[in-house]
């Protein structure tokens, strides 16, 4: 006999991916972002320009995915060096 479980949706919704998402401050200085962005994403200067841009002209982008461990490190991570930064479900 084959028992069929109801769909819920829940496994759907843990197994969405988590985004690191970095806000505008008006404490650190746009050439501070980018190399943070550089030492902790491994993100080339352009890359990492454009993300930091994003942020100046945005107010915020997402620099990160990953699991939601993956980005309770990298949040944290960021906050350690002085970056406003918060995790959201994908």
């Amino acid at each position: 006999m084959e028992v069929r479980e109801p769909e819920t949706g829940i496994e759907s919704d843990l197994d969405r991916p988590w985004v690191v998402i970095v806000w505008n401050d008006p404490i650190n200085l746009m050439s501070y972002v980018t190399l943070v962005l550089q030492q902790l994403f491994g993100y080339s200067k352009e890359k990492a320009t454009q993300l930091m841009m994003q942020v100046h002209q945005e107010g915020r982008a997402v620099v990160s995915g990953g699991t939601r461990s993956e980005a309770e490190r990298d949040v944290f991570r960021l906050h350690e060096h002085g970056l406003w930064a918060t995790m959201q479900q994908d």
